[in-house]
This record gives C-alpha cells, structure tokens and sequence, in this order.
C-alpha cells in the first residue's frame, strides 16, 4: 500500500530531503520511491519566476490540477511557510556532538537533518507570531508575547550562518 508525503524540505542541487507521512505524520529522509505530493510544486511560484503579477480583472483558466498547485501556492507564500536551502558550504555536511568526557561516544546527524529542524521551529514561530497578532487579546499582552517571539528569533540568530537567503534568517530586535 503507498503511502503519500508531503515535502518538509529540498535541496536544489539534490531536490527533495526531508517528508513527512500523510498517513501517520511521522518525518523522516526522503527514500526516492514515489513521488511526494509537494514535489511537483515548484520551490518558487510561476509570478516570481516571470516577475510579473496577475492583476485585477485578468482572467485565468484554472483546472483542478491547477487549482490545487494554485491553493497550495498561497497557503505557502501567505503562512511563511516555504522550502529553505541550506547554503552551499554545509550542503552534505554532518554536526557532530562530542562530549567533554574521554570514553563517551560523539553522536552525529546530517546536517541537513539539523537544518530542517531549525527550519521547521522558525516557521512554528511565523506561525505563533500571526496567531498573537490575530488574537483578541488586550494590546498589552499581544506587545508583550510578541516581545517574547522577537526575544526567540535573537536567541536563534547564531544558526544564521546555515541560511543560503539572507531573506530567510533570524532577526532579532535589531533586525
């Protein structure tokens, strides 16, 4: 029985590395097999690619094929939540954990496996940060979650050096 995934991440020059299981959510590398259901969903959408915008009152004909890759398009761009590459020099790369004692073992990942991860907390943070904005909470305490929110990019900006897109690093208060 398949078994569909969604993409979780990609890496151009290797494409897809990282899905997680439509049926039972789990997450893990990506095996090749069947094709995962985000593949064919292009990392940048057909308007950045031409530079140009559908304006108001253009007519466009959508099937559902379309449709769907149009929808998911949107829910990406609009919730932040969009394929990251690592930069170039970490791409392969391995983060190994060594202990301070002598007879412990070190434990290593691929760094791609760390780089998701990091990945995916930024978004979980997007995502918080549009919840709190949304809220109907008192001024005060949306200020001060948000406070909390910026608090947590600073604390993250030391991974910055995995981005490849400045556009897609931290950025404390003072950024």
């Amino acid at each position: 029985m398949g078994r569909d995934h969604t993409v979780v991440a990609i890496d151009p020059a290797r494409g897809t590395t990282r899905v997680r299981c439509d049926f039972c959510g789990s997450m893990h590398d990506y095996r090749g097999g069947a094709r995962p259901v985000a593949a064919a969903i292009p990392v940048v959408s057909e308007r950045e690619v031409r530079g140009t915008a559908i304006l108001p009152g253009e007519e466009v004909d959508v099937d559902a094929e379309n449709l769907e890759r149009l929808l998911r398009r949107v829910i990406r761009e609009e919730s932040g939540l969009t394929p990251v590459a690592p930069a170039d020099k970490w791409r392969g790369g391995e983060l190994i954990l060594k202990p301070g004692r002598e007879g412990l073992q070190a434990k290593s990942w691929p760094i791609e496996t760390f780089f998701s991860k990091i990945v995916m907390l930024r978004n979980r943070l997007r995502v918080l940060e549009q919840q709190v904005n949304s809220a109907e909470v008192p001024d005060e305490l949306k200020v001060k979650l948000q406070g909390y929110i910026t608090a947590c990019y600073g604390s993250l900006t030391s991974f910055n050096v995995l981005f490849a897109d400045e556009a897609d690093r931290f950025k404390g208060s003072g950024g």
